[in-house]
C-alpha cells in the first residue's frame, strides 16, 4: 500500500482531532455553536463557517464513513493531482456545498446547522468517477461491485431523491453542492464550458 499523501492525511488527522475535542470538551468548548454552518437567518452565521463546518462531525459513524471515503478516493486523486490542486479542489467542493446548503435552508426556512466533510467527499467521489469511470468499486452498502461512473450516478440520484423527499438530519443538498463544486473545478481546469478555453491562441 503506498503511503498516504500529505493533504489527505492532514485532513483526516485534523477532522479526527477536532472530533476528539468535541467529545472531551464539548460542554466547555461548544465548537458547533461557532464553527458549524448556521443558516443566514439563524442569527448565528459567521463568514468563517463556510469552511470550518467541514472539520466537524456529528458522531463517530459520521466521522468514520467520511474519513474512509477520504482515504479511498482522496489518496489516489491527490497522487494524481499533487498537493496544490488537491487543496483547490477540496476548497471548491466545500464552498459549493456550503452555498447550496445555505440556499436550501433559506428557501425551506430551516435553522439547523450543517457540519461534516461530506460535501468535500462527494466532490472527490464525482472526480473519481470522471477520471476513472471504468474502475470497479465495492461499496459497503450495498456490497455490489459496480463501475465508478455507475457508483457516482447512483449515489447522486439517491441524494437528489432523498433531498426532494424532505429527509431530515442529513444535508443531502450540501452533498449535491459538493459534487457540483467538484464538477465545476474539473471543467475549469480543462477549459470547458461554462469557463473560457485555456488553450493558447
Amino acid at each position: 500500500m503506498p503511503p498516504m499523501p500529505p493533504v489527505t492525511k492532514a485532513l483526516m488527522l485534523i477532522c479526527t482531532a477536532v472530533f476528539c475535542v468535541q467529545l472531551l470538551a464539548g460542554s466547555f468548548i461548544p465548537l458547533p455553536l461557532w464553527f458549524a454552518l448556521w443558516p443566514l437567518d439563524s442569527g448565528r452565521f459567521m463568514p468563517w463557517q463556510v469552511v470550518t463546518y467541514a472539520f466537524l462531525h456529528g458522531d463517530m459513524l459520521h466521522l468514520f464513513f467520511n474519513m474512509l471515503g477520504m482515504w479511498m478516493f482522496g489518496s489516489e486523486l491527490e497522487r494524481l493531482w499533487g498537493h496544490k490542486r488537491m487543496l483547490s479542489f477540496l476548497l471548491a467542493s466545500v464552498l459549493a456545498a456550503a452555498a447550496t446548503q445555505m440556499v436550501f435552508t433559506a428557501v425551506t426556512q430551516t435553522y439547523a446547522p450543517t457540519l461534516g466533510a461530506s460535501g468535500a467527499l462527494y466532490g472527490l467521489l464525482l472526480a473519481y468517477g470522471m477520471l476513472f469511470p471504468n474502475r470497479t468499486i465495492m461499496p459497503l452498502f450495498p456490497p455490489i461491485p459496480m463501475k465508478a461512473r455507475t457508483f457516482v450516478a447512483v449515489f447522486g440520484a439517491l441524494e437528489l431523491l432523498m433531498g426532494l423527499s424532505g429527509g431530515r438530519g442529513i444535508a443531502h443538498f450540501a452533498h449535491l453542492g459538493g459534487m457540483l463544486g467538484g464538477w465545476l473545478m474539473i471543467r475549469f481546469w480543462r477549459g470547458q464550458a461554462p469557463f473560457p478555453s485555456r488553450r493558447r491562441r
